[in-house]
């Protein structure tokens, strides 16, 4: 419980009568944690200074409890404590003002009082009410002396005690404040803890050079050994087959302080062994020299293995399709061997066929192309038009990666292009050259253009006639349109053809 207030009970002002009862006094005054205060040097240099000042050989903070005032310190008394009945601090934190008895043996109050009849035979008494912050009386900072002084306390002595008196309620505040602090961030920190054993993974946190200096409770239950020290001792328990690589990773990462993640195999407390993630990252803590890391080891056992299936069959029907594409082309080319009147066709049918497998190669898993952009992917369709050494097409502007679900309609439009350019536009023709410019964010919104310039001083004219468009233009509205969300624009110039291209980026990416 923190108190209510930071500001000291004001001076002259009697304490709260809400919290003048006993329960409501005594749960304020527990939850001080005074004990802990006991001969603390502060409250010690207080006494002494306030003895001096009064010229006591007596002074004491004294807190009232239930059944006996504690002295937490104390000058010129070895007792630290004497019975509540016999206090007479119990009656001066009650007081707006300090208490003064000039001689206790004249006043009815204590004149009978055991610390009076006997020892240390009182007879001047001066005690400045101690009241918490919210207005609980607790006790009171007191001078004593065995001769009576009928003046009682000078106007400086009076001043004072109230000053030192403020001192003992900032301390005793302070002590309050601490302790709630510190109980406060211990439930924290046991919240976290017991949060972060309950995870279903593993947790750790390391310094800079790797040195394990926490690990949660699932690394116990789950490999069945202690709790590692060091990156070494941990990379016991990784596969043979990924100890070596997995640790050379770590600490290349920790030199240069980079995020880590791998997926390596863990041993079980069985035995076994499972793939895990391993995730680290570097944490650069204000006012300390280098970097903490924090990380986690997550089992992705069963995910890895069904995405090792998925796999397998994933290739296994790329394979198939790849087989189903030459066994189409092959059919065709036999059908059509001895018919001049349909070679045109089935060597256009072949064609397209190919580029539909050369689209299959960029999704396809494991052995596909490695290139996914667009770049790529132009560079590879276009790559058979180098004739003689010479480079007839030129691809220049932004690159943008592509997903498996944009590629085969890209593949179409550019091979539907660049057979018409080979037949009929600038490809045909020695002088022809295709010049292709990608550029990213083209347009008001996020959409991708795309180029494509047929240039040629002997272009052929038959490339302009309408039935030479008609297919094309329905195959390039299919794919770009239809498939893409896309729009073109095909503009016949001097010299060649312009094919304007948008589509929106999103689009790309699938």
């Amino acid at each position: 419980m923190y108190p209510k207030t930071t500001h000291l009970w004001p001076n002259g002002e009697p304490p709260a009568a809400a919290l003048c009862g006993e329960d409501e006094r005594l749960s304020v005054l527990a939850a001080h944690g005074t004990d802990s205060l006991v001969d603390d040097p502060e409250l010690q240099r207080i006494v002494n200074f306030a003895a001096e000042l009064c010229a006591s050989p007596f002074a004491l903070v004294s807190l009232v409890e239930k059944d006996r005032q504690h002295f937490i310190a104390r000058a010129g008394l070895k007792e630290s404590e004497t019975p509540r009945p016999t206090s007479f601090c119990a009656h001066a934190m009650l007081e707006a003002e300090p208490m003064v008895v000039p001689d206790a043996t004249v006043d009815p109050r204590f004149s009978d009082n055991p610390l009076v009849t006997g020892e240390p035979g009182i007879r001047f008494y001066a005690g400045h009410p101690l009241i918490s912050n919210e207005g609980a009386p607790l006790g009171a900072l007191c001078v004593i002396d065995t001769t009576p002084r009928a003046t009682g306390l000078t106007n400086i002595q009076r001043q004072g005690l109230g000053v030192l008196a403020e001192a003992v309620m900032r301390r005793l505040t302070q002590q309050w404040l601490d302790q709630a602090a510190r109980a406060a961030i211990e439930r924290r920190e046991e919240r976290l803890k017991q949060m972060i054993d309950s995870m279903p993974g593993i947790a750790w946190s390391s310094d800079q050079s790797g040195n394990l200096d926490y690990v949660n409770a699932r690394w116990t239950e789950t490999t069945g050994a202690p709790v590692p020290m060091s990156a070494t001792e941990w990379a016991e328990f990784i596969h043979p087959e990924d100890r070596e690589t997995s640790l050379a990773r770590w600490v290349a990462a920790m030199r240069k302080g980079d995020p880590h993640e791998a997926e390596v195999r863990m041993r079980q407390k069985d035995g076994s062994y499972r793939w895990v993630l391993s995730r680290a990252l570097p944490v650069q803590e204000a006012g300390v020299e280098g970097k903490r890391w924090f990380g986690t080891v997550i089992d992705v056992d069963a995910a890895h293995r069904l995405s090792e299936a998925r796999d397998l069959l994933a290739n296994e029907l790329s394979h198939r399709i790849k087989n189903i594409f030459a066994v189409v082309s092959g059919l065709i080319a036999l059908r059509s061997r001895g018919r001049s009147e349909i070679q045109d066709f089935a060597e256009e049918i072949t064609s397209a066929i190919r580029a539909l497998g050369m689209a299959h190669d960029y999704v396809r898993p494991g052995d596909g192309r490695m290139s996914d952009s667009l770049k790529g992917l132009l560079g590879d369709l276009l790559a058979p038009y180098a004739v003689d050494g010479l480079d007839r097409v030129a691809i220049a502007g932004d690159d943008i990666e592509i997903g498996p679900r944009a590629a085969t309609p890209l593949a179409l439009i550019f091979h539907e292009l660049a057979t018409n350019a080979a037949k009929y536009g600038a490809l045909a023709r020695d002088d022809g050259r295709v010049e292709i410019e990608v550029i990213v964010a083209c347009g008001a919104q996020d959409e991708i253009c795309v180029s494509w310039r047929e240039h040629s001083r002997t272009y052929n004219e038959d490339a302009r006639k309408p039935e030479n468009e008609g297919f094309g233009s329905r195959l390039l509205r299919m794919a770009i349109e239809g498939q893409l969300g896309g729009r073109f624009e095909r503009i016949f110039s001097d010299d060649g053809l312009n094919v304007e291209i948008t589509v929106p980026t999103a689009q790309l990416a699938r």
